[in-house]
């Protein structure tokens, strides 16, 4: 079994040559070429899931054979495993459910540098998960924003390359601070990889020198990779950059992107300056002031929306805040509600998107909520996805929703000052998921004489199957919670 060390290394590489022969081929090559890969990738990532949950360790896997502290390397458990299957799921099922708006809105000659993104982004997000040297997951972040910007601003409208643009600029401004403060812990500890600089933050908060620049480096990049995934205050880019692109690249960007972003936050937080001395910060008030307001401002916002597109991107900056919230709470129970809230998020706004994509079809490819008036009548399949997915957010018993809000509120009792205002906002996001799901949802079901009434699209059977896919996922993640926490509990007690 010693083999399957090499499997996080070869999935990297996978992706990463995948797009580069995806360069040389024409869509449809480059399409199935992706298909593959990311199938590959997955079941290599399940394997790598078997043995480590297995054994119950992490493992190292040094890249070059070089020692540290000159070498590169790779670090994984059942924690990184697990969620490296989980990425490829949710691509896969995103690129299916948006396959035929993809051949629509993409000029077939450019079709193939669509999927050359795709690659770069899967490789990025492997090795976000994956890899134990901060300055390498620097490197695959910048990847990681190139790869999104151009799935954004492929169908080549006007808002969506203004979208880009401003993706891009947000996204570089969240990439400098981290890069700052990377820089700063470099001069402070001499080392590149996690586990070596954790050793040496610990020494410098034990001695008490450095003290102020390591608070102001903590800050740095914790604020970097905050902007970066769209914590409010700092999530104006968000709704334009979901709104405007191909429906795949939403459903990508809102499930993937961010929490790639998230999941290298946790790794700073356990293997770079170490759970204790992060929560003796303080920073972690300030995520949570920011978490709660985001949990209430996006949802605000959702409601104030008149485009199904955009109210489902505000929804994104709530759940997004629900997610910093329980980083806030500090405790292993917030960061565990904090990491199953990322499947939960992941799968459902996923969902919701291409689902949604389904009712605008059927409504002459109108957003505005007044033309999408019984939709679901008009595409079954997609009506009932999308009401799935609602209830999910909204957080109604069976689904993966309901989970995540239990785990944060189970979380918020074993804190003394936060358990008031969590439990308050969690109170009243819970009412506010309702106004704007709720309303859309009787919005679709609304019999009603439309002029889109005898408007029939023979729906692809890959969609529709994809639709089922991802309800199964998101009733799994609700009705089989306990493995799953399980095996998020088994990760973070051997991530550091």
């Amino acid at each position: 079994m010693e083999i399957i060390r090499n499997f996080p290394c070869l999935s990297i590489l996978l992706a990463m040559f995948s797009a580069i022969i995806s360069s040389a081929l024409k869509g449809k090559g480059a399409r199935r070429l992706n298909t593959f890969v990311v199938s590959a990738v997955g079941a290599l990532s399940a394997c790598t899931l078997y043995w480590t949950h297995m054994t119950g360790k992490s493992y190292v896997y040094v890249m070059g054979h070089f020692p540290a502290p000159f070498g590169n390397e790779i670090r994984f458990g059942s924690l990184e495993a697990g969620m490296a299957l989980f990425f490829c799921v949710i691509m896969l099922f995103s690129l299916n459910g948006g396959r035929r708006k993809i051949s629509m809105e993409i000029d077939p000659a450019k079709e193939n540098l669509y999927y050359i993104m795709v690659d770069l982004l899967l490789s990025s997000l492997l090795a976000l998960v994956y890899t134990n040297d901060l300055f390498t997951a620097y490197v695959f972040v910048e990847i990681n924003t190139i790869a999104a910007c151009g799935l954004i601003m492929i169908a080549e409208s006007g808002r969506a390359i203004e979208a880009a643009t401003r993706y891009m600029i947000m996204s570089l401004l969240g990439s400098g601070l981290f890069l700052i403060g990377l820089c700063m812990l470099y001069d402070m500890t001499g080392h590149l990889l996690m586990s070596n600089i954790q050793e040496s933050v610990r020494m410098i908060a034990e001695n008490g020198t450095f003290a102020v620049p390591l608070l102001v480096t903590i800050a740095l990049m914790v604020v970097g990779l905050a902007i970066k995934s769209a914590l409010f205050p700092f999530h104006a880019w968000l709704p334009d950059a979901y709104g405007y692109s191909t429906v795949s690249s939403a459903a990508m960007l809102s499930s993937l992107v961010s929490k790639g972003y998230i999941f290298l936050l946790i790794k700073v937080i356990y293997r770079v300056i170490g759970f204790d001395i992060f929560i003796e910060s303080r920073i972690i008030n300030v995520l949570f002031v920011f978490g709660l307001a985001g949990m209430i401002m996006g949802s605000v916002n959702a409601i104030k929306e008149n485009d199904i597109r955009r109210m489902i991107s505000y929804s994104s900056v709530a759940q997004i805040g629900y997610i910093y919230m329980g980083f806030g709470l500090g405790t292993t129970a917030g960061m565990i509600a904090s990491v199953f809230h990322i499947l939960s998020h992941a799968a459902t706004k996923s969902l919701l998107f291409v689902s949604g994509v389904g009712l605008t079809d059927v409504s002459g490819d109108n957003k505005q909520f007044i033309e999408l008036t019984g939709a679901a009548y008009r595409n079954v399949c997609a009506g009932l996805a999308f009401t799935v997915g609602s209830l999910s957010m909204v957080g109604i018993p069976l689904f993966s929703g309901f989970i995540s809000k239990l785990l944060f509120s189970q979380a918020a009792v074993q804190t003394e000052f936060k358990l008031l205002p969590t439990l308050i906002a969690l109170a009243i996001s819970t009412v506010l998921n309702t106004i704007y799901f709720m309303k859309t949802v009787i919005r679709i079901y609304t019999p009603i004489q439309s002029k889109y009434a005898s408007v029939s699209i023979k729906e692809n059977p890959l969609y529709v199957l994809t639709l089922f896919c991802f309800i199964a996922l998101n009733i799994a993640l609700g009705m089989c919670s306990q493995p799953i926490t399980d095996w998020i509990t088994q990760g973070l007690g051997v991530f550091a």
